[in-house]
């Protein structure tokens, strides 16, 4: 029996260069892609129509957000394994077929209830489609210079995504009703379903284990609580109903690779976590997801409520950030050839950390500039990382594995934005909230609200009006910044532990990287 390592050499050996049908695939693999990450932009946008027509209970609002991430965190390694077996391109088919109807049903909601069924539905498709892109990638692209490219432009395709969300929510929900946000789905999958049986080769592991139902559930109940657990810590704080459903996920977590380790064909092939380079490109994708959705956090609060930008001004002063995230990860590309990802990727986020260092220097200012030169400095250096590591998990698995060790790589990206709202927004939501001083003339109920979120802080002002009302802003605007300057910095040293990591982890030679 070969041993990993041999199985990956063979692999990288038989290697051999596509032509146009090739990249005519990997555009058609972009649009589940692009669509996902235009997905998750544009819900927030859509909320505040969707309170008003549907009427839901603070509770179900909270749970129209995170169905959809709950239900996808929990179900992407058994996805992954799934298609490994089954083939990749069917799965892929299967959940673009359902995730354009339940789209549909989710912009017809009736009412909350229904809209947060639909939002599960939308994860159980939404985790066939993500892991399925990344590994038919994997089967597709043998030539290692190739695939980095192709992986460039899959990453490529998050932050386009990212970037478009606003402008095209904020375009759709200035003409359409709330619901227009969800048909998004049905003009990008439709090509899909056309093309990709015609250009798209099907692939799956040729030894496939057997089904087992243990497993699945076992991998769902590590990662709905955990991921469950987070998102109650960060609203609640330390309560029964936050670290009771983490426990619980770590326990069934342990009992899940302890089962992974004694099978003969195990769900997930637990000899990948052996490896320095799959782990380490792991743990890299994870810190720097959690450093760009912690900047995007406070950035875009900053922008609307303290600059006073519209949702679609904000979104447009991302742009540039976005655009060099893309370019790097594209230019990256020939770099990461000659040089090992011990080196570049550890250079590269050398960029990220003066961006998070820049918003702490000039925090106070009103300098939508600065913020602009920031996000440019920390999208260079995620860019051009999360290329890297990308391409590393992929090429760190045998290609029978790659479905499965998509979604491990999928599963650190959504536990990534899940903890750099938790994290990095926790705790700028607390320092925040212990810097706040109330100006002496706001009312009782002004104070509360403004106590609460700089939000609230904003509408209270706004209503107060006058002097009261100008120094509450001012001193929401203050303790929220002296908070960011603390986040900041929290955010650097969260790129620099990626940094050691991949300088540490991510091999010495060009071969290896």
């Amino acid at each position: 029996m070969m041993t990993l390592t041999q199985e990956l050499s063979l692999a990288e050996a038989r290697g051999q260069r596509v032509g146009w049908r090739g990249w005519a695939a990997l555009v058609v693999l972009m649009l589940p892609v692009l669509l996902v990450s235009v997905d998750n932009t544009v819900l927030s946008f859509a909320l505040p129509s969707i309170a008003l027509e549907l009427g839901p209970t603070s509770a179900q609002q909270l749970w129209i957000i995170d169905a959809y991430p709950l239900v996808l965190a929990g179900l992407l390694v058994t996805m992954g394994t799934l298609g490994d077996r089954f083939g990749r391109r069917r799965m892929l088919l299967i959940g673009a077929i359902g995730f354009a109807a339940v789209s549909v049903l989710a912009a017809f909601a009736p009412s909350a209830a229904w809209l947060i069924a639909a939002r599960a539905a939308m994860g159980v498709f939404g985790a066939m489609l993500m892991p399925s892109t990344l590994s038919l990638l994997r089967s597709i692209f043998t030539d290692r210079d190739q695939r980095r490219l192709a992986i460039a432009v899959w990453a490529a395709m998050f932050s386009a995504g990212a970037a478009l969300g606003p402008i095209v929510g904020g375009l759709l929900l200035e003409h359409f009703a709330w619901g227009s946000v969800f048909l998004l789905s049905v003009p990008v999958l439709v090509p899909l379903l056309v093309f990709a049986p015609l250009l798209v080769p099907e692939s799956r592991d040729p030894k496939p284990g057997r089904i087992d139902p243990l497993s699945i559930l076992l991998s769902m109940a590590t990662m709905i609580p955990i991921v469950y657990g987070i998102k109650e810590l960060a609203v609640h704080g330390l309560v029964t109903a936050a670290w009771l459903p983490m426990l619980a996920g770590v326990g069934f977590g342990v009992i899940f690779v302890r089962r992974q380790l004694s099978a003969r064909a195990p769900m997930l092939d637990m000899r990948l976590f052996r490896r320095g380079t799959f782990s380490g490109a792991l743990l890299v994708n994870l810190l720097s997801v959690i450093a760009l959705v912690g900047f995007l956090f406070f950035v875009a609060q900053h922008l609307q409520l303290i600059v006073g930008l519209s949702p679609m001004q904000a979104g447009l002063a991302l742009v540039p950030g976005l655009a060099m995230m893309i370019a790097a990860g594209l230019a990256i590309v020939p770099i990461a050839k000659r040089w090992p990802a011990r080196v570049v990727v550890p250079t590269a986020l050398v960029f990220s950390v003066a961006g998070y260092v820049t918003v702490a220097l000039t925090s106070g200012t009103e300098s939508i500039a600065a913020l602009v030169a920031a996000f440019v400095s920390l999208g260079i250096g995620i860019g051009a990382a999360e290329t890297v590591s990308n391409e590393l998990v992929l090429s760190s698995a045998p290609p029978a594995k790659a479905g499965a060790a998509s979604a491990v790589s999928e599963t650190a990206y959504e536990l990534g934005a899940v903890l750099g709202t938790t994290v990095l927004g926790g705790i700028l939501t607390a320092l925040y909230r212990a810097n706040l001083v109330i100006p002496e003339g706001v009312p009782d109920a002004a104070a509360s609200a403004a106590a609460e979120t700089l939000a609230g802080a904003v509408h209270a002002a706004d209503e107060i009006g006058g002097v009261a009302g100008d120094a509450l802003f001012a001193a929401a605007a203050t303790a929220f910044d002296a908070g960011v300057v603390v986040t900041s910095l929290l955010g650097a040293a969260l790129v620099v532990i990626a940094g050691v990591i991949a300088a540490t982890t991510l091999g010495g030679s060009r071969k290896n990287s």
